[in-house]
């Protein structure tokens, strides 16, 4: 565990216990309005069989959210005893608190329930390089339990290349990797759906589509009507105001081989220059670089209290 994490164990009320079966879903009461965070981190004790994979699934996590969380810690064996951080406080993502909200940089889905004051967040299989998921605005146009599946021409294209043939129709059961449920969105071919793989959810994995915990789409879909927007963001970096205070949540940005280089704090500027409630000058930018340097996914605090005064005025740089 990082000096920077050990310190947010010893500072912070967390809960430590055991990993025992599978939790339910994130669903978290809403902040009051102009403030941004949800949840808070946990802490608890590894067994001995545990992995992040393990972890992760019984505490609606992600693989590398798990990974980035706990720096040094192995993913595969923990070991008995260890304390394993379990990064479940967010920043919830910029713009409308509507519908669905996927923020492809921390693998994660956000719903938000018309008339209800909490919010529903999942993680997610996203799209790997060459394969990546659209940055864009849809809606959910079906909703299919125990769905066939029919590859695509390319998934074909790709599998047979790579001596593993695909068949031109996949069957509803436990060999298809939509799992057992699947919502169309309004953007041609892309779905979010279950998966018949126990391991890849919080990592880059599909052709672009969401991939869920089976739980998870199951849940989902019975709370999700048809016609529900969804509104797909790439945010590396979330600030946001708790309490009086002013956050920074750092994941890493997503990388494409044919993309140029984007310096990270380039981005962290472009972030802040999007909060115009938001002032540059009250910003502790000594710890700024460090959750950059960092990108462990964890809300940290930027500003003290005395100088998070919110302005209402574009930050200076």
């Amino acid at each position: 565990m990082s000096p920077r994490v050990s310190a947010l164990v010893r500072c912070l009320s967390l809960c430590v216990a055991c990993v025992a079966g599978s939790a339910a879903a994130l669903e978290l009461p809403l902040p009051p309005p102009g403030e941004d965070i949800v949840g808070e981190i946990k802490v608890i004790k590894a067994r001995y069989e545990d992995t992040f994979a393990d972890i992760g699934t019984a505490n609606d996590l992600g693989y590398l959210e798990m990974v980035a969380a706990n720096p040094g810690v192995d993913a595969w064996l923990p070991g008995a005893g260890t304390d394993i951080v379990l990064p479940t406080r967010y920043i919830l993502p910029s713009g409308p608190r509507e519908g669905i909200v996927i923020n492809l940089a921390e693998y994660r889905l956000y719903y938000f329930p018309k008339g209800q004051n909490v919010v529903y967040t999942y993680p997610l299989g996203i799209g790997r390089e060459g394969w990546s998921s659209p940055v864009t605005e849809a809606r959910i146009t079906a909703k299919t339990p125990n769905p066939g599946w029919y590859p695509p021409q390319s998934i074909r294209e790709e599998h047979a290349a790579d001596g593993d043939p695909l068949p031109s129709y996949v069957p509803p059961g436990p060999d298809n990797p939509l799992g057992p449920y699947k919502m169309s969105l309004s953007v041609p071919g892309y779905l979010i759906h279950g998966s018949n793989k126990k391991f890849g959810i919080g990592m880059r994995v599909s052709h672009g589509c969401f991939r869920m915990l089976n739980n998870n789409v199951l849940e989902l879909a019975d709370k999700v009507p048809v016609g529900t927007p969804v509104r797909i963001v790439n945010e590396p970096y979330k600030f946001g105001v708790s309490g009086g205070k002013v956050y920074l949540e750092a994941h890493t940005p997503l990388g494409e081989e044919d993309a140029p280089a984007v310096d990270h704090h380039t981005e962290v500027v472009n972030a802040l220059i999007k909060r115009s409630d938001l002032s540059a000058d009250t910003l502790d930018w000594d710890v700024v670089r460090e959750v950059v340097a960092a990108h462990d996914g964890l809300p940290v605090e930027i500003a003290s209290p005395r100088d998070a005064v919110i302005q209402a005025q574009s930050p200076t740089l």
